[in-house]
């Protein structure tokens, strides 16, 4: 079967998204009704999350039921109630007797800034993002988690890039197949082979490092933590909940080669890996599954950011700055 070249390449998974263009705030649920084996790795110094201790490997629950992506900063978390309301009600989760208990993490993004900071994911979000779950079409962009989120916030937001969500996924020979959905939205740059293709700008609408910026500014730094890329890996291999949190470890690996800087005090990078077990190796290929968890996270980033609104050419400007130039192109 041909390749999605996206996270639903996985079987068992669903994408759900909802939005709120004019308030630049939404929601990406994936789904995974069956229950997945799950990990977490949090690598910024400041995030937002939802169920995160349950997924240590030392805790008692193995599996979840789906992973919340969400804008609103702190106040997004909500939304993850709405998708615990909405499984319960299918009789998904895990089964205490009188009910169904959805196993549902959840990390938020910072996006009050970008639009309206009083509307944000809630309860009514998360179960709408649930409804619009599909498992054959994912849309890119400024969608769900991605609709408010930017890069590039040296400079303050009227010197952004708009950014979004974006997808990815590779399969080896033998049938191992991982996949990335990641929401881009850090303080620092996106490269591409080399060169910055969304980040902070300067004046005359160049870029401008925000690595270097970092540096030159030194002890007099006073931005305070607006960011944050979060993000699932998902793969058909059986993987241990160890195992999984080692694969989203090395996942960040693919934050690190093409956001830069990346894992800084100012953001809350997160990253959960999803197992479904329909593949099952004697010994199994964790390394193989991490590597190529790095690999499709890096392309997915770069996917997020060329399918966002306001590409012009070869410039990305910032709403705030460049109204008029709002229209979309995925890539």
């Amino acid at each position: 079967m041909e390749l999605k070249r996206n996270i639903l390449d996985i079987k068992g998974i669903k994408v759900g998204q909802a939005e709120n263009p004019t308030a630049k705030t939404g929601v990406s649920v994936v789904l995974a009704e069956d229950g997945a084996i799950c990990g977490v790795d949090v690598r910024g110094a400041g995030p937002g999350t939802r169920e995160t201790d349950l997924l240590n490997p030392i805790n008692t629950v193995e599996k979840v039921h789906a992973v919340v992506l969400s804008g609103g900063s702190a106040f997004g978390l909500e939304a993850a109630s709405g998708v615990m309301n909405w499984l319960e009600k299918r009789g998904i989760g895990f089964d205490v007797g009188v009910t169904s208990v959805p196993i549902v993490p959840s990390a938020v993004l910072f996006d009050l800034e970008y639009g309206d900071a009083f509307v944000r994911p809630d309860k009514e979000m998360g179960m709408q993002a649930c409804e619009n779950a599909s498992d054959s079409v994912l849309l890119e962009g400024d969608y769900g988690a991605g609709c408010g989120a930017t890069v590039g916030k040296l400079r303050g937001m009227a010197h952004c890039t708009n950014s979004g969500i974006g997808s990815w996924s590779e399969e080896t020979p033998n049938g191992i197949r991982v996949a990335a959905l990641i929401a881009v939205n850090a303080i620092g740059d996106v490269y591409e082979n080399g060169s910055i293709i969304a980040g902070t700008r300067a004046d005359d609408g160049s870029f401008t490092s925000t690595e270097e910026g970092f540096l030159q500014m030194a002890s007099n730094f006073s931005i305070s933590g607006k960011n944050t890329t979060i993000g699932v890996i998902a793969t058909n291999v059986k993987l241990t909940k160890a195992q999984a949190t080692k694969v989203a470890g090395m996942a960040h690996d693919g934050l690190a080669r093409c956001i830069r800087p990346i894992h800084t005090s100012l953001d809350g990078d997160t990253i959960f890996c999803l197992s479904t077990g329909e593949l099952e190796f004697p010994e199994n290929p964790v390394d193989t599954v991490g590597i190529l968890a790095a690999r499709v996270a890096e392309q997915a980033i770069i996917r997020a950011v060329k399918a966002a609104k306001s590409f012009f050419g070869k410039y990305r400007f910032s709403v705030f700055r460049f109204p008029s130039l709002w229209y979309n192109k995925i890539s």
